[in-house]
């Protein structure tokens, strides 16, 4: 389910439905469907309003509902995206949303506005998508048993602690501007994922523009991307590029922090060997990330 529902529906929500979400947010922490007499305990509403709220938020495709072995209600990541919404608009952070700009494996990601005009981008995580098996490959910080939706939490966590961190030491990222739950707030991304240019003008020009942040993150951020491919590097209308998606990031004094970074590389230079825009010899893999990690020229592309 992408983050359409909840934008399509957030503005018909009343102040009685969000406490509902609420209340059954708080349940999921001890229960995998949070007890109908539960909810009605903590709301402090009659069991008739309960039962308005929860039909019309299942009306709204907002929750997901049980009847054994007991009547009980869990999010789903609509009801979810609608909790975080909410905050963020009351903390007047976003203010409308405009079109998505991706809806992908992991995250969904819409155009939006603060209050005072600015455009930004806000990631909604989406972990689940994947499987299990594939999620927990990618990201280390995933805990089995745990709900997908604290795992998105966690991601969009990680995500915004490293854009913090090398959006300060000048690395192309956007620029972080909240994060609530499993949602990140974002400077507005302009431009196309690499994946999507048949041509490029220059690619030497990209290409070297792409080691420098990679270099900049790791030696004036101590931070490796960690999954970094063509589909998570933006070029702009100017050419200039922006390196997003980061919540596998890690630090250069991971035990794994070479081998990912090598990777990081290499898959780099794979696209553009593969979309023969370059001629790159796999000997300057070993040249670039000499460079990257200061021990080394720029190397001659």
């Amino acid at each position: 389910m992408s983050a359409d529902v909840a934008v399509q529906v957030f503005r018909s929500l009343e102040s009685q439905d969000f406490r509902i979400l609420q209340i059954i947010e708080v349940g999921m922490e001890k229960h995998e469907f949070v007890p109908f007499e539960m909810i009605v305990k903590f709301s402090k509403f009659s069991s008739e309003e309960v039962e308005y709220r929860l039909r019309r938020l299942h009306k709204f495709r907002l929750i997901h509902q049980t009847k054994q072995p007991y009547l009980g209600y869990t999010l789903n990541y609509a009801g979810y995206d609608c909790l975080s919404i909410n905050t963020l608009v009351k903390a007047g952070v976003v203010e409308a949303f405009g079109k998505p700009l991706g809806i992908g494996k992991e995250a969904d990601v819409y155009d939006a506005l603060s209050p005072n005009g600015e455009r930004l981008a806000i990631k909604f995580h989406r972990l689940g998508r994947i499987s299990f098996r594939q999620a927990v490959r990618k990201r280390e910080y995933i805990v089995e048993h745990v709900n997908w939706l604290y795992q998105s939490k966690r991601a969009a966590e990680k995500e915004f602690e490293a854009l913090n961190i090398v959006f300060l030491k000048g690395v192309a990222v956007p620029k972080p501007v909240s994060q609530n739950r499993h949602t990140v707030v974002m400077g507005a991304i302009d431009g196309v994922e690499l994946a999507k240019c048949k041509e490029i003008s220059n690619p030497k020009k990209v290409l070297m523009e792409i080691l420098r942040n990679i270099r900049k993150a790791y030696l004036k951020a101590g931070v490796i991307h960690a999954d970094l491919s063509e589909y998570n590097i933006i070029i702009n209308p100017d050419m200039h590029i922006l390196i997003i998606d980061w919540p596998q990031y890690v630090t250069k004094t991971h035990p794994n922090a070479q081998q990912l970074l090598t990777r990081d590389v290499r898959n780099v230079f794979q696209f553009f060997n593969r979309k023969r825009m370059l001629k790159i010899p796999e000997a300057d893999v070993e040249k670039a990330l000499a460079y990257i990690t200061g021990k080394g020229r720029k190397p001659l592309l």
